[in-house]
């Protein structure tokens, strides 16, 4: 196909989308309130209420509540700091896109785009909002992302404390002040590091849209605020943008394709603590984690949301490495942890959970602790109070209401490291042990289930109230032996030594022929 040809094809094909962009635009009419009612009623009540103001039934069970569209605030506008009024798109996109991290859903294949304008109209009645916003957000010349960029908007960032009070020094929310928002809700900073959880877009121009007006009604401010002390210019804004979205976290993500921790062999000792580099080069794998809502009582407001694991062994142990971030050390007693906390402070908590006998095909136990037939076992670290020191302890379980600590735990090492809002931990334990009734025991080359539990004690997690996965796998890994390479030389040899019989017998043959 010549350039001719091409240019042609092109200009088809962008006609046809102008064509198709422009259709629809003209089929959209203005939001129709009577129709916008009745699809609120079927899709919006349960969790907004048939009042609007965020007391649906459903209302107690999500974190974050559910908006009171009655206040006539929205957290996500661009329209100036100052306005009160959102743009029809700010509300617009809510609905089709949703809102990552929460229970609001993307609406956009369930509804046309003229029943979400239509619910979009009716919304704005709960709170009389009427007319077209007086100013929008300037976005100026937007500051490309560059090496020079972001490390001007980490000075930025980190100067007088302007971002890192709450959002910490890597920017994984590990907050020093305890943060609610005007309904005396309790409210954590984002973690920057998780650009998948921001509500209203991670790319650089998303960013700086809430750097500029901030997020109403919570405790995020606007740092185009010409009364603040903490103001930023436009480019100052822009620098601090492309630095947020420089924080994405690269390593340590959920891969779907990831289900099993591959645990490789070391000869040398394995690595005690949780800061030494050898863990650096043993493979690691991410987990979703949700909350415990499948056993009484129910916790539907866990704070921890991923977890990430790595293995290693020798000819006589296991060690397991796991890191999660969670925005607050929580030590019962301490002061600082206390004043950062909920009421209830408990210790932070994980445990690694695995069936007692390794099951001989695809079945497992009930991954929420086992049941009566199939019970597991549980290694599970606490972080101490100010009075006593971090525990590790072996659970024998046959349900979540039927969980025994065993007297003696002694076998099981462990360590602990927590730095800048990131909890790692390290597990250590033989890989068998005189009881194989009672214990797991490991062996080369054999998948293992294994599924994790983590408590934010800052969160008021305890018991169970935490945060889980579902069973994944665990494989040791057997060591590569000198066997396969061995045989390898041997057929070379020998394949060599037929060539040159051959070639010695027909050098023969052609002298006789000669």
């Amino acid at each position: 196909m010549n350039y001719s040809a091409i240019r042609n094809l092109a200009i088809c094909v962008w006609s046809v989308l102008a064509f198709v962009l422009t259709t629809v635009a003209a089929n959209s009419e203005p939001g129709n309130v009577e129709q916008g009612e009745a699809v609120y009623i079927k899709r919006c009540l349960q969790c907004h209420g048939d009042e609007g103001d965020g007391l649906g039934p459903a209302a107690e069970f999500l974190n974050p509540p559910p908006r009171d569209f009655t206040l006539g605030l929205f957290k996500f506008k661009t329209t100036a700091f100052d306005e009160d009024l959102p743009n029809d798109e700010d509300l617009l996109r809510m609905i089709r896109d949703g809102m990552p991290g929460t229970a609001m859903p993307g609406w956009s294949d369930m509804l046309s785009e003229q029943d979400m304008i239509d619910v979009v109209a009716y919304i704005k009645t709960f709170a009389e909002l009427e007319g077209e916003p007086e100013s929008q957000l300037d976005y100026g010349t937007q500051v490309k992302t560059s090496d020079e960029s972001i490390a001007a908007g980490k000075i930025l960032f980190e100067e007088g404390d302007r971002c890192t009070e709450c959002h910490g020094v890597e920017g994984k929310g590990n907050a020093i002040k305890k943060l609610k928002n005007d309904n005396g809700e309790r409210t954590w900073p984002r973690n920057l590091t998780k650009p998948w959880t921001f509500r209203a877009g991670n790319d650089p121009k998303k960013i700086f849209a809430r750097v500029s007006t901030g997020i109403p009604t919570t405790q995020m401010p606007s740092f185009s605020d010409p009364k603040s002390s903490k103001k930023l210019s436009i480019e100052e804004r822009w620098h601090v943008a492309n630095y947020v979205a420089s924080l994405a976290k690269v390593e340590n993500v959920v891969n779907p394709e990831n289900f099993v921790i591959q645990a490789d062999r070391l000869e040398s000792g394995l690595p005690t603590s949780p800061d030494d580099k050898a863990w650096k080069d043993a493979p690691s794998s991410t987990f979703i984690m949700v909350p415990q809502i499948v056993g009484k009582q129910r916790f539907f407001l866990t704070a921890n949301d991923t977890i990430s694991a790595r293995a290693l062994y020798d000819d006589k142990k296991i060690a397991i490495y796991l890191e999660w971030d969670d925005r607050t050390k929580s030590i019962p007693g301490d002061a600082k942890a206390a004043s950062i906390a909920d009421e209830n402070l408990s210790e932070d908590a994980v445990a690694i959970q695995f069936p007692l006998t390794i099951p001989e095909g695809m079945e497992k136990p009930y991954f929420l602790m086992g049941d009566s037939t199939n019970p597991v076992s549980l290694w599970r670290w606490s972080s101490g109070t100010s009075e006593q020191p971090e525990t590790g302890t072996i659970i024998d379980a046959k349900g979540i209401g039927d969980q025994q600590p065993r007297d003696d735990s002694g076998d099981l090492s462990i360590a602990s490291s927590y730095l800048n809002g990131t909890w790692r931990v390290v597990m250590t334990r033989l890989l068998t042990t005189e009881t194989p009734e009672n214990d797991l025991q490991f062996e080369e080359g054999r998948f293992v289930p294994v599924a994790f539990f983590a408590w934010d004690g800052s969160n008021s997690e305890a018991g169970t109230a935490h945060a889980m996965t579902t069973w994944y796998w665990l494989q040791l890994k057997p060591a590569a032996d000198s066997k396969p390479l061995i045989y390898a030389i041997i057929a070379a040899l020998l394949v060599g030594a037929m060539l040159f019989w051959w070639a010695r017998g027909a050098q023969s043959r052609n002298k006789v022929n000669a």
